[in-house]
């Protein structure tokens, strides 16, 4: 916790930092109720935080506004629920600059290299329940770099089915390493983009050996200390989410990415989906890892682990509604084959 507090402290002093004028920097006490300052009060505890006066009213009319938000959409007929998390004080402006991939991703597999099979298939899997071959949620920071943690709990898993060995390894060497490869450290890249480094580069280095700093460095690969290495890209033909199933139903986890909107980061338990969002390649902006699939009263979903720390969600995970290429799901989903 003490980690996700620094993390946290870290993000609200960047996102504060070199700012326009504000639109709430002149609300002053008056304008607001004690009821509201009770549940800001409350949250900056939880969280850890602490302002400056200006930064405090502004920061307050913000967590207002998406407090409002979260009550008006839990109070009408949707099939997930929000709530209020450790970016309540952020506007979606701040959140996706920080947050999100901000480079254009070129997200695209027009046509795959997965080989189908012919099913049936089983009604629901959860790769964190068949053994231990899903590493814990981690947390990116601020800093767009969901690419690698998204790439790094796909290579973890696919190596401890192969090996029975669940490896922790570096998204940092990613961040600082994989540019040629399309790559943009913390404001973005792609999975597939990030294998083909890890295949061409010979390994990627444990997280021990590697650590995370959330921010862009200098590469300081040692190819000696590599400890997971890949053998060929596999990419998911574009919007074929039958594909995603199959893969997931019968070999491992699948990385993909898909289009965050402004609800999505207030997103709190329940099936998620959105008629904002788009569905099409260009407009994806986060990768995540989907790790199985179930349904529950009638709408099938994904179940997806997230980069946003085991706090946000459903213990770091959500669920996104499955068979509608829902935000883009499908639009460039990939796993490699490792080389054991």
């Amino acid at each position: 916790m003490a980690a996700l507090a620094s993390l946290l402290l870290v993000a609200a002093a960047v996102h504060s930092a070199g700012c326009s004028p504000r639109p709430g920097a002149g609300l002053g006490p008056a304008a607001l109720s004690s009821e509201h300052e009770f549940h800001f009060k409350s949250w900056m505890s939880q969280y850890n935080r602490v302002y400056d006066l200006e930064e405090y009213y502004y920061r307050l009319q913000i967590f207002i506004d998406n407090k409002k938000r979260i009550d008006q959409h839990n109070a009408g007929n949707h099939k997930f629920t929000m709530g209020l998390n450790e970016f309540s004080d952020m506007t979606f402006a701040e959140f996706r600059k920080h947050f999100l991939l901000t480079e254009p991703q070129n997200c695209s597999a027009t046509m795959g290299s997965h080989l189908m099979r012919d099913g049936p298939y089983p009604d629901s899997v959860d790769w964190r329940k068949k053994g231990n071959y899903v590493t814990p949620v981690k947390n990116q920071g601020p800093c767009g770099s969901c690419w690698t943690f998204s790439t790094t709990g796909c290579l973890e898993s696919v190596t401890a089915i192969a090996t029975r060995k669940l490896p922790l390894l570096s998204e940092q060497q990613l961040v600082d390493c994989a540019q040629a490869f399309n790559n943009h450290g913390c404001s973005g890249g792609l999975p597939s983009q990030a294998f083909e480094y890890i295949k061409y580069n010979k390994g990627l280095m444990t997280e021990d050996d590697y650590p995370y700093t959330g921010r862009n460095g200098t590469c300081k690969f040692k190819a000696q200390l590599a400890a997971a290495f890949v053998k060929e890209v596999v990419n998911i033909t574009k919007y074929d989410e039958m594909g995603m199933v199959d893969a997931v139903a019968r070999l491992n986890p699948v990385s993909f990415a898909y289009e965050v909107t402004s609800d999505f980061m207030h997103y709190k338990d329940g099936v998620y989906s959105s008629t904002q969002c788009h569905n099409t390649t260009d407009m994806v902006n986060h990768a995540v890892l989907a790790v199985g699939y179930a349904e529950e009263n009638g709408i099938p979903y994904w179940i997806v682990k997230n980069s946003w720390g085991p706090y946000w969600g459903q213990d770091g995970y959500f669920f996104i509604e499955r068979g509608k290429n829902m935000c883009g799901l499908a639009a460039c989903a990939s796993y490699p084959l490792p080389l054991v």
